[in-house]
Parts: structure tokens; C-alpha cells; sequence
């Protein structure tokens, strides 16, 4: 056993004599290499693997899946601040599911579901329900606005008046609310977001005015839109601001191609200045006109005439006509019978005119003031344009101004409109600057210069170096020393046995010069 072990070494260290150092360092560094890259992937592949399911946690709720987790035996690793928990990637999703059905994520708050966990089957006293009541509201107002865009923490104080049966409607006291916020790294809100938060609150609690609502973060107190909040005006400021420059170059644009057309492209630049008015005005009309304009009539929906007639015979009048004692004093005397005819006619006629009645919104922006000046340069060989040229500009930016001030309600005559126009000569010779101009400066150009010729003349010492290396190397390669391979005088040794012996020997001790003496010997014969 000894023998064959000591064989299998023997031949394993001749095998590994065989290499030279070079290739023994390379063989031994790829199997540690390999054993290496064995053991990490091993590793890699069998450790667990963690992902972030809960962050900025308060310490309650930690507690709370921290011991849900610890009853369903899955593994968690808390963060270093106890705000994150981690759990097995596979198992994220699932515990995320269950913790949200469970609801222990709650903030620190207290919402309407503590009705629900403590109840009792005797009731609560009125002061404890009112205490409960008012917590949590405040913890579902919490809730409400940590949902909202950028906030990261909401606290909430709500102060509800104490209800009175004698009190009115106008008598009552109002709520009040107190709100801080606490918005996430780098978010700036806007006067819209302000103003949904204090319209969250104002709806969220009964009989709770804007007014006495304050919302607070770290810096100053944010204020809504109607407490004075900048924010809205600023942003129509700026958006007017965008119209009137959006109006400009639209004028500027259509009169600079027109004009180009004539007097060629780079040759015509225009200057335009203007007023705009954004009152936006509603109005509301009420239009009564007649149906019939020529007559000044409307129509007829109801007609009612009355006509009376009578003719008869009268009577003579009774009584004794006189003024004595026994006569009536005015009275008139006995006369005799006559014919009597009357008549009586009365016509009602109800008419109807059209009634209209009109919503008329304005446009948003209108056009007060217009001014447009134009440079022009003159045609080869002149030096100022001809007067017939410069009058047909000026019709033309009179037209487009009059145009523009069509709504303004101001009536312009053609003097009015010749003053906010004007036309004048000048060369345009920006774009011969531009091209006779260099795009570098002098200095910049010397240094540029010198930078390309510093990296050419490296580029050459570079060249003849490492041509001279490879000379020097060419003129220092020796050929390789001759090997001396040990000589067996086979002439002096008779025994066959013995010239055996020492080719083993020899083969053994020294197997590369053994395989370098047979190469000799079949090289010779």
C-alpha cells in the first residue's frame, strides 16, 4: 500500500515538475480562483435576502408588526433608526397585505375605529364620549392629509364648541383648527395645494370656518386664498406675464415673415411693444324687443271686447212743480214722454314681446395699446429707403395695429395710429460680423495652438522611445544556452542490467534531461 502510494506520488511530482513556474502560479491561482467563486456563490445564492416593507414607522406601530411578524415565525431585520422593518423578499408582498388588513399602520393616530375596539356593553359617560370623539377626529384628519401630495406628518388640534339648545344658528360659537405640517425633504407646495389643505380641514368639521383655521409647518404659516395667500395672485401675475410675451412675439413673427418676403430674408428686425388689459368682465343682459319692428308690436295672446247698447221711451217726471207750501222745491216740472239712446264699448288687448336674456362673459385679455417699430435695411445701391417703400410699411403696420385695437374701445384715427408705428434704415451688418468675426479669441486660439503642437511632439518622442526599445530588446536577445545532457558511456558497461538501472535512475531523478537525451539519441541515428 506504501509502495503504491509512494508511486502515485512520484508520478504526480514528476507530472508537476513538468510545468514551468509560471504555469505552476497560473494553475494554482485558477483552482483558488474557482474555489473562491464557488464559495461566494454559494453563499450569494443561499443567504436570505431582505427588502424594505415598512419605513417611517412610529414606535407603536413598529411594535405592533414587529410582534405580528414574531407570531407568524417570518424572519425581520429592524432598522438601525426602529423607523424600517425588512422582511424576506418573497414574503413583502404578503406581509404587506396582511399588516394594511389588520391596520396596524396607524401613525400614532387614533381614528373612528376605537369605537369599535373599546366598546362596552354599559355605555361611556357623555365627557368620555366627547374626549374620544374629538381624538379621533383629530387622528382621522391626520390621516387625511398625510395622503395628500409631499406631506410626510400632519398634527391636528380641533376645538369644537360645546352645542346650546337656546343658541341660534348665527349665535353658535364656530370651530377652530390648528394644523402643523411637516412636508417631505425638497417639497415646496404651491398656493393650490395650501389651499385644498385648509379646504380638507374646513370640510372635515362641522360649522368650521377658513377663517379660523391656521396651518403651520417648520418655517412661517402657510395661508390660504382667501386670508390673503400670495400664491394664487402671484401665479396669474406670471401667466400674464406669459400672454403678453406669447402676444408680442406672435406679432412680431407674422409681420417679420411678411415683411421678408419683400425686402428678403435677414433684412427686416421688429421691435413690438404692448399693453394688455385681463380685467375679465361678466355681464348679464336682459333684451325686451317687439315682435313685429315695423309696427312695434308684439303678439297678441288675448283680446277682450265689451260693447252696450240701449235706446227707449223716457217717463214723465212726478211731483208738483212749484215753490209753494205744497210744492218740492227744485223739483222739476211735469214734461212730456221722449226717445233715449245710449252706448257703451270697451276693447282689452294683451300682447307678448320676446324677452332675452344674455350671460356675456369678455375675453380674457384685450389689447390696449399696440406699438410697432421697424428696421429696415435699403436695397443694394441706396442708402435710405425711397418714400413710396417706407409708406407702404407704415400702411401695412398701421392696418395690423388697428386691427389689434379693434376691441379696445377707443376710436383711433389714421394720425392716432401713425404715431405707434415707425419705419427707419439700417444696415444689417451683424451677419458679416458674425462671419469675418472668429469664434475664439486670440489668446484662446495661441493656447489651442500650442496644446495640439505640446500633444504632437509628445506623440513623436513617444514613437522613437518605443522604437528604440524594441531595438535595444532585439539586440539583447542571447540565444538560449545550450543544454548539456549527461553522458552515458554505454561502451564501458557491459551489463544490460546496469544501463537499465541508470536510465530509471535517471529518467526518475531527472526526467526532463532523460526526455532531451532520447530526443538526442533519434536525432542521431
Amino acid at each position: 500500500m506504501n509502495e503504491r502510494i509512494a508511486q502515485y506520488t512520484e508520478k504526480a511530482s514528476g507530472y508537476w515538475n513538468q510545468f514551468s513556474s509560471k504555469q505552476k502560479i497560473m494553475l494554482v491561482s485558477t483552482i483558488l480562483f474557482v474555489i473562491i467563486a464557488i464559495v461566494v456563490m454559494t453563499m450569494q445564492f443561499s443567504k436570505t435576502e431582505y427588502e424594505v416593507a415598512f419605513r417611517e414607522l412610529d414606535s407603536s406601530d413598529a411594535a405592533g408588526i414587529i410582534s405580528h411578524l414574531e407570531s407568524q415565525n417570518i424572519p425581520y431585520w429592524l432598522g438601525p433608526d426602529g423607523t424600517s422593518i425588512s422582511v424576506p423578499g418573497k414574503d413583502v408582498t404578503r406581509v404587506q397585505i396582511d399588516v394594511g388588513s389588520q391596520g396596524m399602520v396607524q401613525n400614532g393616530t387614533i381614528g373612528l375605529e376605537t369605537f369599535e375596539q373599546n366598546s362596552s356593553a354599559i355605555g361611556m359617560t357623555d365627557n368620555e364620549f366627547e374626549v374620544k370623539y374629538v381624538n379621533a377626529l383629530n387622528g382621522e384628519v391626520e390621516r387625511m392629509l398625510e395622503k395628500m401630495s409631499g406631506v410626510h406628518d400632519a398634527t391636528v388640534l380641533l376645538n369644537l364648541p360645546k352645542e346650546s339648545l337656546f343658541a341660534s344658528q348665527a349665535d353658535r360659537e364656530k370651530a377652530s383648527a390648528s394644523v402643523v405640517l411637516k412636508f417631505k425633504p425638497g417639497y415646496r407646495p404651491n398656493q393650490e395645494m395650501v389651499d385644498s389643505y385648509y379646504n380638507l380641514v374646513k370640510t372635515s368639521v362641522p360649522n368650521l370656518p377658513v377663517e379660523n383655521i391656521t396651518i403651520t409647518n417648520d418655517e412661517v404659516e402657510l395661508l390660504a386664498t382667501a386670508k390673503g395667500g400670495q400664491g394664487g395672485l402671484i401665479g396669474k401675475v406670471e401667466e400674464n406675464f406669459a400672454l403678453q410675451n406669447q402676444f408680442e412675439s406672435n406679432v412680431r413673427k407674422n409681420v417679420q415673415q411678411f415683411l421678408s418676403q419683400y425686402m428678403g430674408p435677414n433684412k427686416v428686425n421688429v421691435l413690438v411693444t404692448s399693453k394688455l388689459n385681463f380685467d375679465q368682465v361678466q355681464s348679464k343682459e336682459n333684451i325686451v324687443t317687439p315682435v313685429d319692428e315695423e309696427e312695434m308690436k308684439g303678439i297678441e295672446i288675448s283680446v277682450q271686447e265689451i260693447q252696450k247698447n240701449y235706446s227707449g221711451t223716457s217717463s214723465p217726471t212726478g211731483g208738483v212743480a212749484g215753490t209753494g207750501e205744497e210744492e218740492i222745491s227744485g223739483y222739476p216740472s211735469d214734461s212730456s214722454n221722449g226717445e233715449s239712446n245710449s252706448e257703451e264699448s270697451s276693447s282689452t288687448i294683451n300682447y307678448e314681446v320676446n324677452r332675452i336674456t344674455r350671460d356675456v362673459i369678455s375675453s380674457p385679455y384685450s389689447v390696449k395699446d399696440l406699438t410697432i417699430n421697424v428696421s429696415v435695411e435699403p436695397p443694394n445701391g441706396q442708402e435710405n429707403l425711397d418714400e413710396a417703400t417706407r409708406g407702404a410699411i407704415e400702411n401695412i403696420l398701421i392696418n395690423t395695429v388697428r386691427a389689434s385695437l379693434s376691441d379696445s374701445g377707443v376710436t383711433y384715427t389714421d394720425a392716432d395710429l401713425s404715431k405707434k408705428v415707425s419705419v427707419v434704415s439700417q444696415f444689417m451688418d451683424s451677419g458679416l460680423d458674425e462671419e469675418n468675426t472668429p469664434l475664439l479669441s486670440n489668446p484662446m486660439m495661441w493656447g489651442i495652438g500650442l496644446a495640439a503642437l505640446a500633444l504632437i511632439a509628445g506623440g513623436i518622442f513617444f514613437i522613437a522611445r518605443r522604437r528604440r526599445q524594441q531595438e535595444e530588446e532585439e539586440e539583447n536577445i542571447s540565444l538560449p544556452p545550450i543544454t548539456e545532457f549527461p553522458s552515458i558511456n554505454l561502451e564501458s558497461v557491459t551489463n544490460e542490467s546496469q544501463v537499465r538501472k541508470q536510465l530509471e535512475t535517471l529518467a526518475k531523478k531527472k526526467p526532463d534531461e532523460f526526455v532531451n537525451l532520447l530526443r538526442t539519441w533519434l536525432t542521431e541515428e
